[in-house]
């Protein structure tokens, strides 16, 4: 038989999360008299480790999906997606404008290079795009200095008939902890794009959950936010819960105990006897290790479940096992269920933080060798 260990992928609770999240705009938007902002539903990263074909049902009722591959939008549209596809990154060479005319894809516009690839192109159909402004993140965007230059370059490639529909965009650096900052780079952003037509997207997961954010954007620009990693049931902010905010655990990564045994006060256990016994304890061992992608870097403590029951990893994960502390649980034995994360046991969350990380990086680092379950 294979390992005992599996992530299960839950498409109801991603198809929940999208409807949570657009609940709350709607709720927004009816306090302040405006419609919600339309949803991309962001499935980047192989749909952050879930799958871009189970995002695709999960997602189906968003405006929109976004994302960075070009090979991934490409199997969104083959799958029958009908609606809006936006690069994150846009596009990165000549030959890659043929496949978004072709797809039907919308890209995002961040530096002079993609308009000078543009002004040589020939299309089709005119496409879609998004001029993105640097309004502090300082990672991908055209500076204050220069965007309205660039943005007038999207106009006459807009007029050209190369360009369709024009955006403006922007991301928030600390949308998670930072009230202030995000302020400052939301006002940077409305004086910058003041008067020019398109629409607007700046909302990342963080900016979409924090309340009426979204409704400081001047009124009459049609709005599309970007929810990322709250639809899968993770939280955006250090000091909130997903649960708390009505949001379900897309992905459940549990195994089973493949080894009970006990030890003495004094006995190490795992590589380094990074963890040593002070008392007479039962140990488990788990068939999950870092090479099925749960963090090596998780200390002693780490939150797990074990039948039902919530205790803590003990000593250094190896590569394809990890010990439990099972001295308060005497009815675990081999073959007992353990839930690493997800529904029935600590969040994803919970285990980041206490492994110096975040929920992103542990949903994206599931490795192929463990088996998904669709429920």
């Amino acid at each position: 038989m294979p390992r005992p260990i599996s992530a299960t992928l839950s498409l109801s609770s991603l198809s929940h999360n999208l409807r949570t999240v657009a609940q709350q705009l709607e709720h927004t938007g009816a306090q302040v008299g405006r419609p919600r902002p339309h949803i991309w539903g962001v499935i980047k990263a192989n749909a952050y480790g879930h799958g871009v074909e189970l995002a695709l049902q999960g997602f189906s009722q968003a405006d929109g999906l976004a994302m960075l591959d070009l090979n991934e939008a490409v199997r969104c549209r083959e799958a029958g997606w009908k609606k809006p596809i936006l690069l994150l990154e846009g596009f990165f060479e000549p030959a890659d404008i043929a496949v978004l005319d072709t797809y039907r894809l919308s890209t995002t516009l961040h530096c002079q290079e993609q308009l000078t690839m543009l002004s040589s192109a020939s299309v089709a159909q005119p496409i879609d795009a998004f001029v993105k402004l640097n309004s502090g993140m300082n990672r991908l965007g055209f500076q204050q200095a220069d965007y309205r230059t660039a943005y007038q370059q999207a106009q006459v490639l807009q007029q050209r008939g190369i360009l369709n529909g024009l955006g403006k965009m922007t991301h928030f650096a600390r949308a998670d902890d930072d009230p202030g900052t995000t302020q400052q780079q939301l006002h940077m952003f409305n004086q910058v794009t003041q008067g020019l037509p398109g629409k607007v997207s700046v909302c990342n997961s963080a900016a979409t959950l924090t309340s009426g954010l979204w409704a400081t954007i001047p009124d009459q620009q049609e709005q599309w936010v970007r929810p990322g990693i709250c639809l899968y049931g993770a939280s955006p902010f250090a000091s909130q819960s997903a649960a708390s905010m009505g949001l379900q655990p897309a992905m459940t990564l549990s195994a089973e105990l493949i080894s009970v045994r006990s030890i003495a006060a004094g006995e190490g256990v795992g590589y380094g006897h990074a963890f040593v016994s002070t008392k007479p304890m039962r140990i488990g061992v788990v068939a999950c290790g870092y090479a099925d992608g749960y963090p090596r870097h998780a200390d002693t403590g780490t939150p797990v479940t074990v039948g039902g029951v919530r205790t803590r990893l003990v000593g250094r994960v190896s590569m394809d096992m990890l010990a439990v502390d099972l001295t308060d649980i005497p009815q675990a034995r081999v073959g007992t269920p353990v839930v690493l994360w997800g529904a029935g046991g600590p969040s994803v969350d919970e285990v980041a933080q206490a492994a110096g990380t975040i929920g992103y990086e542990l949903l994206c680092a599931v490795a192929p060798r463990v088996p998904r379950i669709i429920t």
